[in-house]
């Protein structure tokens, strides 16, 4: 095998592990994020042992011409044992038959890892072959039935894991079917690698050198199928969390129109928390919502509340949309709450309340959603008119971008 595509493709699933890793310190008893983990650490381990370098280097260190065949076999039946679990978790259904479901298919391939031992040790495989020792012992006894077991028990691993992840695609949506598919046919490319490698053991049986598949089509097919297979397993994880990043971000740009209008009065009153760096698009929205509500807040003071309900009844005559036409009304205040209080505090001391008299804007706050929706009214239509249809004069006048 080319040890660089070995590996590459190990690289590939383990960086996918270390993306897996904090899940599995914070949840480390979880069934399921443990069997997972084993598959990619697995099927790693599995293409760096096979790597042409990595087979030498154990056959020299260890004296053992050809050592290096069985550690890789018990290393691809091992990931082939946790694929099986793998897919056994996802289909769910009651524990006690999971259990039992599971427990099968690990025994299954614990007699596999020992009918690989045992071959080996009865077998006879004196020329250390790096590349194509499946075709060059394909009928030496023992080591042909060494090969036999590794290649069937992967075989059949990869070959129901296609069939169930796709029978399964069919059934879900989103994020969960992008990735059951993806791991279908990244199990599907595996099938590749073994089937090829068959295909090369009975050409030799009939007398045929088809070796040529060893060395170029089986690592392809694996290195394809772990790269597929990794993107399935991360794919119904980060998917979701990508579609949160989206979201943030996009409302974090939404709001920059209802910031902006505010801008003057958060730097004028210290009232804005400093900006994070090198955030998440979920810390940067959490801090320009509280940069707004903080505004708001110190707004209440100067909010007109007639000029409020009177805009919404006007905007609501137009529109019909009881949302659209509260964040008009919203916007419309807002603007002349920020001139007002440009004013006061160039002329006046700020309003104070009577006693007893509650706080308007804590009792009408905008949810996030609606702070959304000012933002789109003062982003679609700047609020500067003299008057509000149906309304008394506007005194305030739209204060400048910053």
């Amino acid at each position: 095998m080319n040890g660089l595509t070995n590996y590459v493709s190990a690289g590939v699933l383990w960086l996918g592990l270390l993306m897996k890793a904090p899940d599995l310190v914070r949840h480390r008893h979880d069934p399921y994020l443990r069997t997972i983990c084993a598959v990619l650490a697995l099927a790693g381990l599995c293409f760096v042992l096979g790597a042409a370098p990595s087979v030498g280097a154990i056959n020299e260190v260890s004296g053992v011409p050809n050592l290096a065949a069985p550690l890789t076999y018990i290393a691809i039946t091992g990931y082939s044992a946790a694929s099986q679990v793998l897919i056994v978790q996802w289909r769910g259904g009651s524990p006690e038959r999971v259990r039992r479901t599971v427990r099968c298919w690990v025994l299954a391939y614990a007699c596999v890892v020992v009918g690989i031992v045992t071959m080996f040790v009865l077998g006879d495989a004196p020329v250390e072959r790096r590349t194509d020792l499946d075709s060059y012992y394909a009928s030496t006894p023992y080591i042909r039935e060494m090969i036999l077991l590794y290649l069937l028990g992967h075989l059949t691993a990869v070959s129901v894991t296609t069939m169930s992840a796709l029978r399964w695609a069919r059934q879900v949506h989103g994020w969960l079917r992008a990735g059951l598919t993806t791991l279908g046919i990244g199990a599907l490319c595996g099938t590749g690698y073994s089937g090829t490698k068959l295909v090369g053991v009975v050409a030799r049986w009939f007398g045929h050198d088809w070796s040529a598949l060893d060395r170029s089509v089986s690592p392809a097919a694996a290195g394809l199928g772990a790269l597929l297979t990794v993107c399935g397993v991360l794919i119904p994880f980060a998917g979701p969390r990508l579609t949160e990043w989206r979201a943030a971000r996009r409302t974090y740009l939404r709001l920059e129109p209802l910031e902006r209008e505010l801008d003057d009065l958060l730097t004028r009153r210290a009232l804005r928390l400093p900006r994070p760096r090198w955030a998440s698009p979920a810390t940067r929205l959490v801090w320009r919502r509280t940069s707004i509500h903080n505004a708001l807040s110190h707004l209440d003071a100067y909010v007109d509340r007639e000029l409020y309900d009177e805009t919404l009844r006007a905007a609501l005559d137009t529109t019909g949309d009881p949302e659209r036409a509260a964040a008009t009304a919203w916007a419309t205040v807002i603007v002349a709450a920020v001139a007002a209080s440009g004013r006061h505090e160039t002329d006046h001391p700020a309003p104070v309340h009577l006693a007893g008299e509650s706080d308007w804007f804590l009792d009408r706050a905008p949810d996030p959603d609606a702070l959304v929706r000012i933002a789109d009214a003062l982003a679609a239509a700047p609020l500067v008119p003299d008057t509000v249809p149906g309304s008394r004069a506007m005194t305030a006048e739209r204060s400048s971008p910053a």
